[in-house]
């Protein structure tokens, strides 16, 4: 019944803060246990980072890790760290920490969504114990429960946030026929909203031979004067109307100027086509300096963002060419004039 409880508290709630309070304080109090500590995977470092904790001293938590390096890679591949007398384990890195918080054992699960490893879970007591099998599989499950809730809940949250980070980056963008202003949006602000070292933009020329770079933020003048880059991948996948993504420029052998993008810091790339209506008019790249997985909801925000900015080009040079020809018309019946 308590695990039934707790099940329906954890899928019922799409506030991640409820979440990990569920799975901190409720779990330690109903397994006795002295502590908990929840910590989620950064998936740009890899590095667990602290999310939640209930029982724990702040001191205690600074102190942080307590494990040796290679003990939570088990963890980390789906299986479970049980340490029964944490002053005599090899795998406890701080022992004196351990000592004064008063935990006697540890255990510490992983926390899962679906297949994937987004975290882990650590179970403190006070007292030496043994974790009887059905403990280990009940704190199992309920991780396992609190990781899909976790990633439901991030999707939400997610969602909500690139719909106002659409709708803001939108009306900017479609609230002014200065081209300039649009550049500096598709620039700056996206990398910006998306959390990326840089962007450029590169618009193809006349004869759609050629893409000019028209704009760029976060990257350098030596960078920028590398060379054509018309046949660096992503760019011709880009053209034929599809994003694509390098994750790691250094090892992929499809990508140009390698050490320069080295020298600059780039890790990591996300390629996206520029459209006006039916037809590509140029690519927008957003430039990572660590490892990034970029997700569906960050391609699907850059190419909505891309395709906005396409429209928003178009229109500001609809309206340079109709500025000009008004003034040819003005001038050719001012220069008419003895008509009137």
């Amino acid at each position: 019944m308590l695990f039934f409880d707790m099940s329906v508290s954890i899928n019922s709630s799409l506030n991640i803060k409820q979440i990990l309070h569920i799975l901190t304080a409720d779990i330690a109090e109903a397994f006795g246990m002295k502590g908990t500590g929840i910590r989620l995977l950064n998936k740009a470092t890899r590095a667990l980072e602290l999310a939640a904790s209930y029982g724990l001293s702040e001191e205690f938590i600074a102190s942080m890790p307590v494990f040796a390096d290679n003990a939570m890679d088990e963890v980390l591949k789906g299986g479970v760290l049980i340490i029964e007398d944490a002053a005599g384990d090899r795998q406890i890195r701080n022992k004196d920490a351990l000592k004064k918080e008063g935990i006697m054992s540890v255990l510490c699960v992983p926390i899962q969504s679906g297949r994937e490893i987004i975290g882990a879970m650590r179970l403190y007591s006070s007292v030496k114990r043994k974790f009887p099998d059905e403990v280990v599989m009940s704190v199992r499950a309920l991780a396992n429960q609190g990781g899909i809730a976790i990633e439901k809940a991030r999707l939400v949250k997610r969602m909500q946030m690139n719909t106002e980070l659409f709708h803001d980056l939108a009306v900017s963008i479609n609230s002014t026929l200065d081209i300039r202003k649009i550049m500096h949006i598709m620039s700056a602000d996206i990398a910006e909203t998306i959390g990326v070292k840089a962007s450029s933009v590169r618009l193809l020329d006349e004869n759609r031979e050629k893409l000019e770079l028209v704009a760029s933020y976060g990257l350098s003048e030596n960078y920028l004067s590398k060379g054509p880059i018309s046949a660096e991948k992503g760019i011709p996948e880009a053209l034929r109307n599809r994003s694509a993504v390098v994750r790691n420029v250094a090892a992929d052998e499809g990508v140009q100027y390698r050490a320069e993008k080295k020298a600059e810091g780039i890790v990591s790339i996300l390629s996206v086509p520029i459209n006006a209506r039916d037809e590509v008019i140029g690519v927008m790249r957003l430039y990572s300096d660590v490892p990034r997985e970029f997700t569906d909801d960050d391609i699907m925000l850059a190419t909505a963002m891309a395709h906005q900015g396409g429209l928003a080009i178009q229109n500001a040079s609809l309206y340079l060419m109709l500025q000009e020809d008004k003034k040819n018309l003005e001038e050719d019946i001012w220069s008419h004039r003895s008509w009137f």
